[in-house]
């Protein structure tokens, strides 16, 4: 069952754009670039709140033991790269993991 790694971090209003593309243009690609081993996806959800927003990640591993080879011994311990802490007001300090049990995704005919 493929294991999901789920981390939440958020910025003040200003710094949403300038975090957003850091992880796009420098982050995931870094993650990306490593060729971990199970590495399937990763997910970038947003979510604008009254005095800040809220960033979430999802990344998706084939086994949990690729979770552990990612974090090597501390497999809940959060990444965050010095650039993102400096665009970050809180974050979590650890991530959770689930085990995917259904994935459905609906493709509709086009007319």
């Amino acid at each position: 069952m493929p294991i999901k790694r789920i981390w939440h971090g958020w910025t003040a209003q200003g710094n949403a754009d300038k975090y957003q593309a850091l992880l796009i243009d420098e982050v995931f690609p870094g993650i990306e670039e490593k060729k971990l081993p199970g590495y399937l996806s990763i997910e970038l959800l947003r979510r604008e709140l009254n005095d800040e927003v809220e960033f979430i990640t999802i990344m998706t591993f084939k086994t949990l033991q690729n979770v552990i080879q990612f974090q090597e011994q501390d497999c809940p311990r959060c990444y965050v790269p010095e650039k993102a802490l400096k665009l970050l007001k809180h974050w979590d300090q650890v991530s959770a993991h689930y085990e995917e049990a259904e994935s459905r995704y609906y493709q509709q005919d086009e007319d």
